[in-house]
């Protein structure tokens, strides 16, 4: 059987679908925006027909019959029965985030309306596309993502080989949250801290002071060493069970020393070891 992938791209309204269904439409995919759920099915028949191999890439949203995106669990299993790889994308953000985001551009939310205030809209969206978030192969939360990294980031997960487990890096700082996205997460802030060092202060974990001051420490070779076979254990596991994506969240304070060093020094661990990795680091941006 010729291999034929679907991605779906969904999610609330200016967290990003259309870059990512662009992104992907450079990326070689075949692509339609805003795809009725009715009609993703007769979709699906179409790209079976001629037996042929592709790409393909859906965009669905809130505009939908609410009675469709209900049905949307049952529309993809018969999808997956004539053969099609399935992939489901939700793109979020934080509520504050998409306010400020539609207020800076004045666009006009699909939901919105007179009687419809713009918190009310973003929030009714949310539930309307819950039978898709609850499907999600991969959940991108673009609150602190800018455009240029969201491209990045679809090229690097998804135009990738299929059957294949991408893997993301992303390190964060504690102060400013928890990647909701993460599928594990790690607590790098009881390492040694360069922030204390006063010339360390201004660098980043890239920087290679700071990574030959956190290298000389034995606290930090046993933090990378566990996490790493940590994680070296378990992959195999996810990837038997046809996980497609998973993120790998590592925290410090400010997220500019520790744990950017540690997310640099696993990546290439996993990338010797053949796991297509994509580093992240959020508050580096």
């Amino acid at each position: 059987m010729q291999e034929r992938r679907l991605v779906i791209i969904s999610g609330l309204s200016g967290s990003g679908k259309s870059v990512a269904l662009a992104t992907l439409e450079d990326a070689g995919f075949y692509c339609i925006d805003n795809l009725p759920v009715a009609l993703l099915e007769a979709f699906g028949a179409h790209i079976t027909a001629d037996g042929q191999s592709g790409r393909y890439a859906v965009g669905i949203d809130a505009r939908n019959r609410p009675e469709d995106l209900a049905r949307f669990p049952e529309i993809l299993a018969t999808l997956e029965d004539h053969g099609i790889a399935c992939e489901i994308v939700f793109l979020d953000a934080a509520h504050d985030t998409l306010l400020k985001r539609f207020s800076e551009t004045r666009r006009r939310h699909p939901l919105s309306g007179p009687e419809v205030p713009l918190g009310e809209a973003i929030t009714g969206e949310r539930e309307l596309l819950m039978p898709l978030l609850e499907r999600a192969d991969l959940t991108l939360d673009t609150t602190h993502t800018t455009v240029h990294q969201l491209r990045d980031i679809v090229r690097d997960r998804l135009a990738r080989a299929p059957h294949s487990l991408s893997l993301l890096l992303e390190s964060f700082g504690y102060k400013h949250g928890t990647p909701p996205d993460a599928d594990f997460v790690f607590d790098a802030r009881c390492l040694p801290n360069p922030h204390w060092q006063p010339d360390l202060r201004p660098l980043t974990g890239r920087d290679p002071a700071v990574a030959e001051y956190l290298g000389a420490s034995e606290l930090v070779g046993d933090y990378l060493e566990h996490v790493g076979a940590f994680l070296s254990h378990w992959l195999p596991a996810f990837r038997r069970e046809n996980r497609s994506y998973l993120t790998i969240a590592i925290g410090c304070t400010g997220g500019q020393h520790r744990s950017v060093y540690l997310a640099e020094h696993l990546a290439r661990r996993f990338r010797e070891e053949g796991v297509a990795v994509t580093v992240r680091h959020r508050e580096l941006s």
